[in-house]
């Protein structure tokens, strides 16, 4: 995660502009976060996108919605989720 994906986080409509990741707040009306604030943030934020690393797995295992679609309406939605989604599921599951 980087230090403008935590500004746009901390305060979503704040004026700034970051270069070699050094901010210069242009905005009056919001006080700029502190370098802990920043530093917590981008923890954060990692660890939300860390913890769903098994959703984006799954996103690209699944054949297209297409297929999929055509798979439920010549198989049925029970066979669909036993064959396609259940696998996916098995092999990237969530944590707990």
């Amino acid at each position: 995660m980087n230090i403008v994906k935590a500004l746009s986080s901390l305060r979503p409509t704040s004026k700034y502009v970051v270069k070699n990741d050094i901010i210069e707040w242009l905005d009056t009306e919001q006080t700029q976060p502190t370098a802990a604030e920043l530093d917590t943030e981008v923890k954060r934020l990692q660890a939300e996108y860390d913890a769903k690393e098994y959703a984006r797995n799954r996103e690209v295992e699944y054949p297209p919605m297409e297929d999929q679609l055509d798979y439920m309406f010549h198989n049925g939605f029970d066979k669909w989720k036993e064959d396609i989604v259940q696998p996916v599921k098995d092999k990237y599951p969530k944590p707990e």
